[in-house]
């Protein structure tokens, strides 16, 4: 039996394996444009020992799978949800694409998709949101494809490259992800039993 929790044209959520999937994640560390795009704070190298304690605890209290591609098999990133409110229905959603030949090929995108449609359909939420660095349009056009829609901005938060950044708040709610599932051309998404 697989052990995907849900399959899609060109990638495949599972979950992760913290024996060795810490070590794919922690060579992503390495990579400046990944480092750049996925942390607020200056780049900091761990360990696959650490990556895995990290990744540990916040798989206690959220939702972290790993992006995999649908053909190959490979590890190719991480996606979580985690901030749940379950009164509220709401969390929060994060993404990095690792390795760097699958960026702006639509990996991400799907990735996206996927976990939408685990938060609204699994979970049942009502609202998922996200924040991006202003610098990665590539990151922004990605999240509008999946229907986010602009919130807010917080202004300067970011000091990188001696600049000053501002982080966009985005969100999406369930009502307008189903108005997006009628328009969107793919295939229906494959639910899968979690081994």
């Amino acid at each position: 039996m697989n052990n995907g929790f849900f399959k899609g044209n060109l990638v495949d959520l599972v979950p992760i394996d913290l024996d060795k999937d810490p070590e794919n994640i922690s060579k992503w560390d390495c990579d400046s444009e990944f480092k750049r795009q996925f942390d607020i704070v200056p780049a900091v190298m761990y360990s696959p020992i650490l990556s895995k304690e990290w990744y540990e605890a916040a798989s206690a209290n959220g939702a972290t799978m790993i992006i995999q591609t649908t053909k190959e098999k490979k590890v190719i990133g991480v996606i979580e949800l985690d901030g749940f409110d379950w009164a509220a229905r709401s969390a929060w959603v994060g993404i990095g694409i690792g390795e760097a030949n699958y960026r702006g090929k639509g990996y991400g995108t799907e990735a996206m998709q996927l976990i939408l449609e685990y938060a609204f359909q699994g979970l049942n939420l009502n609202r998922v949101n996200l924040n991006v660095f202003a610098f990665n349009t590539r990151a922004i056009r990605s999240y509008e494809k999946c229907g986010f829609r602009y919130e807010g901005t917080q202004r300067e938060v970011i000091y990188k490259e001696d600049q000053r950044w501002d982080i966009i708040d985005m969100g999406i709610l369930r009502s307008e992800w189903e108005e997006r599932q009628k328009i969107w051309e793919r295939e229906p998404v494959e639910w899968v039993q979690a081994a």
